[in-house]
């Protein structure tokens, strides 16, 4: 497997959707760090020589996109920032609700867990 960036690509997709698998790197970003390094986008990544995977990762330096874990750092330190200062997202990240103003009366079970069943008595 080809590694760019301390990170495993699948060998067998084209080098266009194995760069998907970086985190901080999506279909349009895919697309623009290609056409900067000049490589063939249907390539798949094992064809791709030494010279080729370097000039990815020189384009990625070059252009400044933060990945994998600079990015995961800044977005973690985000959501603590939001928690410190206690504003309505912060406050929704902290409960495990939804943050982006999605209804919870019914629906949001990712967000909020299994089920718990509140306030049901057995009669006598």
């Amino acid at each position: 497997m080809p590694r760019i960036l301390g990170v495993d690509i699948p060998k067998e997709k084209k080098i266009e959707y194995s760069l998907r698998y970086i985190y901080g790197i999506g279909p349009t970003r895919a697309k623009e760090l290609l056409e900067d390094a000049d490589i063939d986008p249907n390539k798949r990544a094992h064809e791709l020589s030494e010279e080729e995977l370097n000039k990815i990762v020189e384009s990625i330096t070059r252009n400044g996109f933060k990945i994998e874990g600079d990015l995961r750092r800044d977005v973690m330190g985000n959501i603590k920032r939001m928690q410190a200062i206690r504003c309505y997202r912060g406050i929704r990240h902290q409960r495990g609700l939804p943050v982006r103003g999605q209804r919870t009366s019914t629906n949001a079970r990712t967000r909020k867990g299994a089920r718990k069943t509140v306030g049901v008595m057995k009669k006598k």
